[in-house]
């Protein structure tokens, strides 16, 4: 530290006032500070608003009934002249005011209306909100009178925000203030009240103000507010939820809704109120439509405030208000301080307990919640034990058969959950299909750690299809081994390279043989490729790589022989005679292996090789049969193996 500089002190000598470029600060407040120019209107609506409100805290009594035409704000466009008007029946501008407050960056009489007297109807809070004006329009005219003084009008006039002029006029028929936009020639879309009612429609949905657009005599925020008029009790009645339902309807921009879920506030955690519903809209996994709407005293302040849900809720949509939530300078967002994060978890909560209500009050609703987004709640319910318990026994699982709970999936498998950890099952999935047994997509998302913790509540056995455990299951060890000379013939005429021949029993018995790649294989060929760095972040690589460093890859499948079944006794037995035949037979196995392969999904050989062997085969099985009844070789027609072939 120099010496004598004292900290938090700057040497007085060398003190000089900071310059500011007003030109410059005002275009980057009023061009850059908002995402759209959208947003002008927005603030104006809202200082019109503000006024109204200002007026009944100054002057009770004498503002008009809301139901009078003067107790409104009215939006207009004038294409042929280029402008859109504002117009408040409100408090009104003296010409100190417009100085003090129009004129003045960063200073709002708003904000401090709302510290004086505590009143959280009053939306503005940094004296900015005028200057967006300039974003849309070339030139800015207000005009007002005060209803301090009613007998004066006063007209402000700016181009660009720079400089003004306020002039005397005649004052208004009654206290309120007109802002009139000429718009820039890129903005001239705005000057028609179609646009505008498609704008306002969003923002000033919750204003309690009414806001007309042109001459309609229906306000555009004049969708009821279920929680607003709803009177609290234990049960909710048909009417409210039909409400709630056409709000949802009303106000979910792109799907229509399922079922309502109430947002209520937490005493000592959050003010919020609101409504979310669910969306009748497909997902899939971590598909991520999350639809969240925040308004801060009745002004629409976030559109997307995705983020305010749990992350598993991509189903979601929803609107709420509060009001100690903390807006962004453009209040386009929201600070990510202390109220933002208990609201987070006040809304994951209201739809944990939203979800139980549906399911116990509305089974109907539940069953279309199920089905829509029946992949997505497998994912919502590993990370939340609440929708663990709530959805194990009724969420449907991806299988072999169709859509299946765990529940039925177990008993189908004789009290067994049998999942498939590969793309489509491969041979396994055949296997089983001759069983009548399904099997779980492993490879969809969530599935296989959602059926592993099932299986751990519940107390069964889980069978993953391609593992080495669940391979064990499936493949019973033969009761007796293959001799070496038998083994070594059999690999030579059935597998190809990468396959393993595996001698096994298992069920059906008319299977001969089943093929199941090595998934390890698959995943280290899958991570070694040239392109995997760039795919695979490094974290997930290096764990991988760990995974299968166990496995050099050579096996790419095995090929479970299935010694219990008669067409293999019968090929054995043709071999130990020195049947002419056996080769032939041994050819027909695996042009089937192959075609099964194909069928399945996997790449085990040329197919146009194996259709051409099928009839190779025939055709010389047909011609080793005699013409008398004795079988050639002098073996019986069971040893022959062609008998009724």
């Amino acid at each position: 530290m120099s010496e004598g500089l004292q900290p938090g002190r700057l040497p007085e000598q060398n003190l000089r006032t900071t310059e500011v470029d007003l030109g410059g600060l005002v275009g980057v407040l009023a061009t850059h500070l908002y995402s759209t120019p959208l947003v002008a209107l927005r603030e104006l609506v809202q200082n019109a608003h503000d006024s109204h409100t200002r007026r009944d805290l100054e002057d009770p009594g004498n503002l008009a009934d809301p139901g009078d035409p003067a107790g409104v704000i009215r939006v207009r466009a004038d294409q042929a002249r280029r402008t859109v008007s504002i117009e408040d029946a409100g408090a009104g501008l003296t010409e100190p005011e417009i100085h003090a407050y129009l004129a003045t960056v960063g200073t709002g009489y708003t904000r401090l209306l709302r510290d004086l007297t505590g009143n959280q109807q009053l939306i503005g809070a940094f004296g900015l909100g005028f200057l967006s004006a300039f974003s849309v329009a070339d030139e800015v005219t207000v005009t007002t009178t005060s209803h301090r003084e009613p007998t004066l009008g006063h007209r402000y006039r700016s181009r660009g925000g720079e400089q003004y002029s306020v002039e005397q006029v005649p004052a208004r028929p009654a206290p309120g203030t007109v802002v009139e936009l000429l718009l820039k020639a890129e903005h001239a879309g705005l000057a028609d009240e179609y646009a505008l009612r498609e704008v306002l429609g969003r923002y000033c949905v919750l204003l309690p103000v009414p806001v007309h657009v042109g001459d309609d005599e229906r306000p555009v925020n004049s969708v009821p507010v279920p929680w607003r008029e709803e009177v609290t009790g234990d049960q909710v009645t048909g009417d409210q939820y039909a409400a709630r339902m056409r709000f949802a309807a009303a106000f979910g921009r792109h799907f229509e809704p399922l079922a309502t879920l109430p947002v209520t506030p937490v005493e000592g955690v959050t003010d919020a109120v609101g409504l979310l519903w669910v969306q009748d809209g497909g997902s899939y996994g971590s598909t991520d439509n999350r639809d969240l709407a925040v308004y801060l005293r009745g002004m629409l302040l976030a559109e997307d405030a995705r983020d305010l849900l749990p992350p598993w809720a991509g189903f979601i949509g929803g609107v709420i208000e509060s009001d100690r939530l903390t807006p962004t300078a453009s209040r386009e967002d929201l600070q990510r301080d202390e109220h933002y994060r208990a609201l987070q978890r006040a809304l994951s909560d209201a739809v944990v307990e939203g979800l139980y209500e549906i399911a116990r009050l509305d089974p109907a609703a539940w069953r279309r919640i199920l089905t829509r987004h029946g992949q997505e709640l497998l994912g919502a319910a590993l990370v939340d034990d609440r929708l663990f318990t709530l959805l194990a026994d009724d969420v449907p699982v991806p299988t072999s058969q169709g859509e299946l709970t765990a529940g039925a999936l177990r008993a189908a498998g004789e009290g067994a959950l049998h999942v498939a950890l590969g793309a489509g099952g491969g041979f396994e999935e055949m296997l089983y299909r001759a069983m009548q047994v399904p099997i779980a997509r492993g490879d969809r998302y969530a599935v296989l750690p959602f059926l592993r913790r099932y299986a751990a509540l519940r107390g069964c056995r889980l069978v993953e299809l391609g593992s080495e455990s669940g391979n064990r299951e499936l493949f019973r060890d033969p009761e007796r081994p293959l001799p070496e000379q038998e083994f070594a013939w059999l690999s030579g005429a059935l597998t190809d390279l990468g396959e393993q021949l595996v001698p096994a029993r298992f069920d059906p018995p008319g299977l001969p043989l089943v093929l199941v790649p090595d998934r390890e294989a698959e995943l280290k060929a899958r991570i070694e490729n040239d392109r995997a760095d760039a795919r695979i972040p490094s974290a997930a690589l290096r764990l991988a790589r760990a995974f299968t460093a166990r496995t050099d890859g050579t096996v790419k499948a095995r090929l479970y022989l299935n010694l219990a079944a008669p067409a293999v006794q019968q090929l054995l037995t043709a071999y130990r005679t020195g049947h002419t035949g056996s080769a032939t037979a041994a050819g027909l196995l695996r042009s089937l292996k192959v075609i099964m392969a194909a069928a399945a999904g996997s790449a085990a050989g040329d197919l146009a090789a194996a259709l051409g062997g099928v009839g190779t085969a025939v055709a010389a099985l047909t011609a080793a049969v005699p013409e008398g009844p004795s079988a050639p070789d002098g073996l019986t027609d069971e040893q022959d193996g062609t008998h009724n072939r």
